[in-house]
């Protein structure tokens, strides 16, 4: 990409019926993987061998859609000698997807939405491969769920893109890494995420153990070269290139096992106060529709409230008021004196693409203030892994991951009690998922959290806030209180047989 190169020399094979996740770190090059896999992108060099008639589903990162309705999109660029059957296969995935109104206006559906759609449009064609970018952002849980059940039951193998590490683990029965880690640019582990977790940590600490090996060898190859023998025998000069092959193979093992994390640490102020916030019976309507009422919140330092429900139940409109962009309906919200308050929404911060990446990480001049200190941009950079001389790319050259990264940099560099975060996780990838974990259970205020993520909310929220329909609201102690009280929802409404 430019002079980047994402990666080299890989190789796999996709055999009938593979259910592939497929995981990297931001920036290397999975999406592109995939596009070239479905013809939307070339490859500078090297072959794809396809099945004869190999009939291929693929559903982009962030779908947008024609002034169309919604099964209008799935008959669009569809052939077949039966124009009614093919009505009665969409409006039959349009069913599975749990859509309602077939004549709703695909551009003007929610992202989650658009996901759904997305994805039974690319069911449209039957595929024997199914490829799917980020499935999960922008999906809700109900959303998430819905999607695992749809890959279990349906026959077509799958390669996907995905950070989400309960998903990977309900749906995957191999991993694929593209790293440049590896000595073949990518590792191939059967089984789900916790093994491929498994076994790429014996993998690394063999290649560690392989450096150190040839670290001890080399040095005595070295030593050898150094007492320069007087005859150079044919014997000598058969060592003398196994010595420098010895110290080619020893600088690619150690720049293999050259790994950094990103560093996120959240800035927090040093208040003491017991009640950064407190509300009572907020309650809020979007029109005729009643999102909540009665919430009775007290959030503390060290306080993860975690926020749960169904599209359209309110969660970020809750977000709002708690921060103070959209007063409530009634109630009321009292805060502690002098309170700093940041919000985070990654589709309300736009970041222009056609600045550089240093405007977007050092707005102004060089150096950006972190906690009272001055830090240089190419310092900066680095934190969240940007070499420098990528400071000058524009950002539209950058991954989603990427770009995720440049937000949660400016995120960093300010001071808050109370971080309101809605999902601010997609598109980033697992090393830096685990990183903010730590740096979110470090922080010294409260956090809100709105996200999809099942991982981060388990390991994260001290108490979950379950949004549902009309004035239903409880508070759970954890994630999994709330899936088993919605589970006892759903079982109730189901008929008995």
């Amino acid at each position: 990409y430019g002079t980047q190169i994402l990666f080299e020399d890989i190789s796999f094979t996709v055999t009938l019926g593979a259910r592939i996740g497929l995981v990297g770190p931001n920036g290397s090059g999975k999406s592109s993987l995939l596009k070239i896999l479905v013809n939307e992108d070339v490859a500078d060099s090297g072959s794809i061998t396809r099945k004869q008639n190999l009939r291929i589903g693929y559903a982009s990162q962030t779908p947008e859609f024609p002034d169309l309705s919604c099964e209008e999109v799935l008959l669009q660029g569809v052939s077949g000698d039966d124009s009614f059957e093919l009505l009665i296969k969409a409006r039959c995935l349009l069913g599975k997807a749990e859509f309602t109104d077939f004549s709703q206006n695909a551009s003007t559906l929610s992202g989650g939405w658009k996901k759904r759609l997305d994805i039974v449009r690319a069911l449209m064609v039957d595929p024997d491969l199914l490829i799917l970018d980020e499935p999960t952002n922008h999906l809700d849980l109900e959303g998430i769920v819905w999607l695992e059940k749809l890959l279990m039951r349906e026959r077509t193998g799958y390669i996907i893109v995905s950070h989400d590490r309960y998903f990977l683990e309900n749906v995957s029965s191999t991993i694929i890494e593209l790293n440049r880690c590896y000595p073949q640019g990518l590792f191939i582990s059967a089984g789900n995420i916790s093994d491929f977790m498994e076994n790429k940590n014996a993998f690394l600490k063999a290649q560690k153990e392989q450096e150190r090996s040839l670290s001890s060898t080399v040095r005595d190859e070295i030593e050898w070269l150094r007492k320069s023998p007087k005859a150079r025998t044919t014997k000598s000069r058969s060592r003398i290139e196994k010595a420098y092959e010895l110290i080619d193979t020893l600088s690619d093992v150690q720049r293999r096992n050259k790994t950094t994390n990103v560093e996120i640490e959240f800035s927090a102020s040093e208040r003491e106060t017991r009640k950064l916030l407190t509300t009572k019976n907020l309650t809020k309507s979007l029109g005729d529709k009643l999102l909540f009422k009665g919430i009775d919140l007290m959030l503390s330092p060290g306080t993860r409230l975690g926020i749960m429900g169904k599209n359209g139940t309110g969660k970020t409109t809750l977000l709002k008021v708690l921060a103070g962009m959209i007063p409530p309906d009634a109630g009321t919200i009292k805060y502690a004196d002098d309170l700093r308050l940041v919000y985070f929404d990654q589709h309300r911060e736009h970041i222009p693409p056609n600045i550089t990446l240093k405007e977007a990480l050092c707005e102004t001049g060089e150096m950006v203030n972190y906690r009272g200190q001055y830090i240089h941009v190419n310092g900066w950079a680095r934190r969240f892994l940007f070499s420098p001389d990528r400071l000058l790319l524009p950002v539209r050259c950058l991954s989603g991951g990427e770009r995720a990264r440049i937000l949660i940099a400016r995120l960093m560099l300010k001071p808050a009690d109370i971080l309101f975060l809605d999902e601010p996780t997609n598109y980033l990838d697992i090393p830096t998922l685990e990183v903010i974990e730590e740096s979110l259970n470090e922080f010294a205020g409260a956090v809100v959290l709105i996200s999809h993520d099942r991982c981060l909310m388990d390991r994260i929220c001290t108490q979950i806030l379950g949004l549902g329909v009309g004035a239903e609201q409880q508070l759970f102690a954890d994630l999994k209180q709330w899936q088993e009280g919605q589970n006892q929802k759903v079982q109730k409404k189901e008929p008995l047989k």
